[in-house]
């Protein structure tokens, strides 16, 4: 016993100056502690719910789920939370003493009022804006490799009831801007899946998808996909009504195919930062009209005797400005439609598979700090591989603990209980 008895014999001097440690430690541990904030954001005017609206509070960030419902949970450093969707003013709410458990916002979004200056109106060349915005690359995304925290989740429906639901959360590294995609890798942090154990459920058609899907589509990143001048030749480009996300305002450049090519090309639209030209959100759609060259790029395997009609592929890549001037990828969603014919059958089966991921957790961008290690080969997730393998079956109802994840919506909650009771 003797380290309490020498405590003991301390002067009074000593002991006021633990105690003054003792309460500051205290206090850090308990500004530290937990802050949870919930709600639902809506449109103002119509009283619409807004889906993808992003939720940031310093480091944290969610999205609204189809519901406009969103959960964030932060360590309660973060002093405010911000709401924004292209096309509204956001709100920014503090979280000084907040404690949002039990307690959820609703938050109605006012559209933003676009006023057309002299600026905006210049950027009438659409091509010259495009090329302005590429070369601007390497000022406006992070030149450093960067690991994010991110969830995902994909789900399958047939017809209108959902077959299949596989979420997780995923570590990606990022190479710096000035790469390519090649060194980019993700890995999988924890996850869990639920199928659907009907019989007549079962599909083996795999369509392009999976955790690689933000490596692949970083758009501004991955260069060959369609942010080079040879691909933009291909594409017709009009400049359409300017718009705003988070009170800064956007040109909005729109793309339509002009050419025939062998592949498919995409109709969209881009939205370009009007003060750093900086890529902040692109919107695409796969051109249908020739149903042989959407199916080579949308699907990767199906069983023979099957036969894959394609109905529709959506691409949405959100990128965000932080604080610190760079502008980073933030929330992805690819959505494929299609049928499948199966011989000796009248009728057609549609399928519907979502693929989403946000970035929930930013990484400490201070030019002081280390770079993060790349993720090793062994441990990254290949394009080939099927998350659904990778991860267990549905358990713990308490199995994201503090992570953040996007909401599941009030359908697929159901969904997921129905599929439960059925083990």
């Amino acid at each position: 016993m003797p380290i309490f008895a020498g405590y003991y014999q301390m002067n009074g001097g000593m002991k006021r100056f633990l105690f003054c440690i003792i309460t500051v430690l205290l206090s850090i541990a308990a500004m530290a502690q937990q802050v949870v904030v919930s709600g639902t954001v809506s449109d103002l005017t119509t009283g619409v719910v807004i889906e993808g609206a992003s939720v940031t509070a310093g480091r944290w960030s969610v999205v609204t789920n189809g519901d406009g419902f969103f959960t964030l949970k932060t360590d309660g450093t973060a002093a405010s939370v911000t709401i924004s969707h292209v096309g509204y003013q956001p709100q920014t709410y503090s979280l000084a003493g907040f404690n949002g458990e039990g307690n959820p916002l609703r938050i109605r979004l006012k559209p933003a009022t676009i006023q057309l200056n002299e600026v905006l109106v210049m950027g009438d060349n659409a091509r010259d804006l495009m090329l302005k915005a590429i070369s601007r690359i390497p000022q406006n995304y992070s030149q450093r490799a960067e690991l994010y925290k991110c969830f995902y989740r994909e789900t399958a429906m047939k017809r209108q009831h959902y077959i299949c639901v596989a979420e997780g959360v995923i570590d990606m590294y990022k190479s710096g801007y000035q790469h390519n995609t090649r060194r980019d890798r993700v890995a999988i942090s924890k996850g869990r899946r639920l199928v659907s154990p009907k019989q007549s459920d079962t599909l083996s058609v795999k369509v392009l998808g999976g955790p690689v899907t933000p490596v692949v589509l970083d758009l501004v990143k991955n260069a060959e996909f369609l942010l080079n001048e040879k691909e933009l030749d291909y594409y017709d480009l009009k400049m359409e009504v300017p718009t705003s996300i988070n009170d800064r305002m956007q040109f909005v450049v729109s793309i339509e195919p002009r050419v025939t090519l062998p592949y498919a090309l995409y109709f969209g639209r881009f939205y370009i930062d009007q003060e750093t030209l900086a890529f902040t959100r692109a919107e695409l759609s796969l051109d249908m009209g020739n149903r042989e060259k959407a199916t080579r790029l949308m699907l990767v395997k199906k069983p023979a005797g099957v036969r894959f009609r394609p109905k529709e592929l959506s691409l949405l890549v959100d990128y965000q400005l932080d604080d610190d001037g760079l502008t980073r990828i933030n929330y992805l969603r690819t959505t494929f439609r299609f049928n499948c014919d199966w011989k000796r059958r009248i009728f057609a089966t549609s399928f519907t598979a979502f693929c989403e991921m946000v970035i929930t957790d930013k990484p400490n961008s201070r030019q002081g700090d280390a770079e993060p290690q790349p993720i090793s080969g062994r441990d990254s997730f290949d394009q080939h591989d099927a998350f659904f393998d990778k991860v267990d079956y549905f358990r713990d109802p308490a199995f994201w603990q503090d992570y953040n994840i996007i909401e599941p919506t009030e359908s697929l909650d159901k969904a997921v209980s129905r599929l439960l009771k059925k083990y």
